[in-house]
C-alpha cells in the first residue's frame, strides 16, 4: 500500500489553473515510463483538487487509448471524490494504482495535446456562482465525481464514453479548483445530455 500525504487545498490551492496541471503532468514523465505516483506527487503540495483533475485530464487525452488505463483513472477519480467528501485531511491512494506505470512518451504527447484546450477554459474562467462550489452544494460535485469514476472501468470497451465523464470531472474539478460555481452548472447539464442519449439509443 502507498500513502501520499498532502495538505488540503480546498480555499488555496498552489496550482490555480487546468495549465498549472497539464504542465505539472508533463514536467512528471521522465525516463522510458511514469507512474501514476509520480504524477500525483507532482501535485506538490496543492492536493486534492490537482490530483482529482489529473486524471481526468489524462482520460480525456489520447491517453486513454492505453488499455485499462481508463479503468485505472477511474479508480483514482472515485477513490480522491470518495475522500473529498469525507472531508479527510490527507490522500490516501492503494499501491497497485499509485505503481501503474504510462510511457512517458506517451504521457508528454498527450500533455502537449491538452494544451490548447486547458489555456481556453483557463482564459474563460473566474469566480461565478460562489455558492454552487460551498457546502452543502460541492458535495453533489464530489459525488457526481465518484460516480463518474466508479462508472468508468464499466465503460473501458465503449468507444469515447471514459472521455465524456472525464471531460465531466474536468469541468467539476475546474469549478473547484478557480471557484467557478458556472462550470458545475455545465458539467450537470453535460451529464444529463449524455444520460439522455445513452436512453434514446437504448429505447
Amino acid at each position: 500500500m502507498t500513502t501520499q500525504d498532502t495538505q488540503p487545498a480546498r480555499d488555496k490551492d498552489e496550482l490555480g489553473s487546468v495549465i498549472d496541471v497539464v504542465e505539472r503532468i508533463e514536467g512528471a514523465a521522465n525516463g522510458d515510463k511514469t507512474r501514476l505516483e509520480e504524477i500525483t506527487a507532482a501535485m506538490g503540495e496543492a492536493s486534492f483538487v490537482p490530483v482529482l483533475m489529473a486524471p481526468a485530464l489524462a482520460v480525456v487525452s489520447p491517453l486513454s487509448g492505453v488499455p485499462l488505463f481508463s479503468s485505472t483513472c477511474g479508480i483514482l477519480i472515485a477513490l480522491v471524490s470518495l475522500q473529498m467528501l469525507l472531508n479527510r485531511k490527507h490522500i490516501w491512494l492503494p499501491g497497485f494504482i499509485m505503481h501503474r506505470q504510462v510511457p512517458s512518451d506517451r504521457l508528454r504527447n498527450a500533455a502537449k495535446w491538452l494544451k490548447k484546450p486547458a489555456r481556453w477554459l483557463d482564459r474563460h474562467s473566474r469566480e461565478r456562482l460562489r455558492f454552487l462550489v460551498k457546502r452543502p452544494f460541492d458535495w453533489i460535485t464530489e459525488a457526481a465525481c465518484l460516480l463518474c469514476g466508479l462508472a468508468m472501468p464499466f465503460l473501458e470497451l465503449v468507444p469515447f464514453s471514459s472521455s465524456t465523464l472525464g471531460a465531466a470531472v474536468v469541468l467539476f474539478s475546474l469549478a473547484l479548483l478557480v471557484r467557478d460555481g458556472l462550470y458545475t452548472v455545465f458539467a450537470i447539464a453535460f451529464l444529463a445530455l449524455i444520460g439522455g442519449g445513452a436512453y434514446f439509443l437504448i429505447t
